[in-house]
């Protein structure tokens, strides 16, 4: 009987509410068929030539003087038979194809407004200070003569470069590039090469958009002060070093002068940590120290390969990696959790790796390395202007975040806004790739009909009761409230464009200005009235 009672008074409510309901329609916004994509590594190229591929004109942006990515620092790669060269080359000359691709490279984008469908972005472009016809000769005394030297950031600083420097072969524009945070402004370079302009000057680009692709990548992690010997001991360092001195030696394995032998590889360095720093899997390091030791072992037969970690991840196919260095003899040492292993070095400068082998019962091993290789995993890029320019939420590992991981996996609450790649977490290649693939097909699909309708339920002011006190403005989480001037008064405006309806303001208008429409002060007054 209750019940009954119960649904009478509900459908009297609904009954109620009916009577000062309106026709919903959904705002229509213009939209402009031009979609930014930020980060030229192997996601954003990826991104760019798929938008380029369905007629939509796309601005790349890459903050470094040269596209490629981290890809470009690898050689051998352990997803593909390509070379990071052979890949970043490919996507390159691709790019180079497409009319409808603008490619900005020394650029960054400092300021944005506006909402889904019509974005205006602004570029600062950087000069090189060096023109393209710079003649390879006079280039080579330039260098020569820089009396300034940098530790090298594409060797992972194993190398120093100068000032004024050339690219590697893996990475484009094939355009020399002078540094200013280092240079010294002497003047040296150009008194032999007259293609040096430091007279040039930043210049800033203004572009509509109407959809923005992050593909901003990520940053090793770069292990403290002592943490397994590093920054202590001159054997120790870390798994993306050790790729790149692989890659470019040959013969005989050589760090600091001395030839290796025994290599000792420490997983989980950054990652899976019990308290405090990153409790995550990076997901792609088991893989690439597997490849990265199979690799070194091919190379330098003479070489022992020593895997310490705590539960290895090879996924899928990765797993014929893990048979690879099984049969090349490599040995695992297997630790719980809580129970890493240790590095020490003696007054001879034997460093000694030792640890609980929970696959021999626990018994304590140790191992005398010629070098330590700490596994590094990938965390977020430590640069997040371009996350906070955009107000990009982050998850708990800090990446960027998405909506819905299996419903809308590159999506976020800011509408027009996609993400794709390792900058939403860590990922291997081809993870990558498939991410900044589909990336692409939900912004093109906001851009491609040139009118975009948005969510009908929003709140609406009333001009006439508004007084602009400002609370509303602060309760808007995303921004969808402006300050403008109406008849003489200053009033608050709803930016349809952006309003999700989330109610936020209501509740704090003390005028009662701000209604929702489907859910007005009134609507719900009846309802209430119809059930008391």
């Amino acid at each position: 009987m209750g019940a009954t009672e119960k649904a009478i008074h509900l459908v009297q409510a609904a009954i109620a509410k009916a009577h000062y309901a309106e026709a919903l329609v959904s705002p229509k916004i213009k939209t402009e068929k031009r979609i930014a994509v930020i980060g030229a590594g192997v996601a954003g190229m990826k991104a760019a030539l798929s938008l380029a591929d369905k007629d939509c004109e796309v601005i790349l942006i890459e903050k470094e003087p040269f596209v490629g990515g981290r890809v470009a620092q690898w050689d051998t790669l352990s997803t593909t038979t390509e070379t990071g060269k052979e890949m970043t080359t490919r996507l390159y000359n691709e790019l180079l194809k497409r009319d409808n691709i603008t490619i900005f490279t020394n650029s960054e984008l400092i300021s944005n407004k506006g909402s889904v469908g019509n974005i205006e972005v602004v570029v600062r472009k950087t000069p090189r200070y060096v023109k393209g016809s710079c003649h390879p000769e006079d280039l080579k005394r330039a260098i020569e003569v820089c009396p300034v030297e940098v530790p090298d950031e594409f060797n992972f600083r194993l190398t120093n470069r100068k000032a004024i420097y050339k690219n590697y072969p893996s990475e484009y524009p094939q355009t020399p590039v002078i540094d200013m945070k280092a240079c010294t402004r002497c003047g040296e370079c150009e008194k032999v090469c007259t293609a040096i302009d430091f007279t040039e000057t930043a210049e800033e680009f203004t572009f509509h958009v109407g959809s923005v692709l992050m593909a901003t990548g990520f940053d090793s992690y770069t292990p403290a002060y002592g943490e397994f010997g590093y920054a202590t001991s001159d054997k120790v360092i870390t798994l993306p070093q050790f790729k790149r001195m692989i890659d470019t030696q040959e013969g005989k394995l050589l760090h600091k002068g001395k030839e290796v032998h025994n290599i000792a590889y420490i997983y989980c360095v950054g990652s899976r940590q019990e308290e405090g720093g990153n409790t995550y899997c990076s997901r792609n390091c088991c893989t690439s120290t597997i490849h990265a030791a199979v690799t070194a072992k091919a190379r330098f037969p003479e070489i022992n390969n020593f895997h310490f970690n705590r539960g290895l991840r090879t996924y899928g196919k990765q797993e014929i990696l893990y048979a690879d260095s099984l049969r090349n003899g490599d040995i695992y040492l297997q630790s719980y959790e809580d129970g890493p292993p240790t590095v020490s070095t003696n007054a001879t400068g034997t460093t000694t790796v030792k640890i609980n082998d929970i696959l021999t019962a626990s018994k304590e091993l140790e191992v005398d390395a010629d070098l330590v290789v700490l596994v590094t995993g990938m965390v977020p890029r430590a640069d997040n202007t371009i996350g906070s320019l955009f107000k990009l939420p982050k998850g708990r590992d800090q990446f960027f975040n998405e909506i819905h991981m299996k419903l809308r996996p590159v999506e976020t609450v800011i509408d027009g806004i996609t993400i794709a790649g390792a900058c939403q977490g860590p990922k291997n290649i081809a993870e990558s790739v498939n991410s900044a693939l589909s990336a692409s097909t939900k912004s093109f699909s906001i851009v491609n009909k040139g009118e975009l309708e948005t969510e009908p339920l929003i709140a609406v002011i009333n001009p006439d009761k508004c007084t602009w006190c400002g609370a509303c403005e602060e309760a808007c989480p995303f921004d969808a409230i402006l300050k403008t001037e109406a008849d003489g008064r200053t009033i608050a405006q709803i930016n349809n464009s952006v309003c999700k309806g989330c109610g936020m303001c209501t509740p704090v208008c003390e005028p009662d200005a701000i209604d929702l429409i489907a859910c007005s002060s009134a609507e719900i007054m009846s309802m209430i009235d119809a059930l008391a």
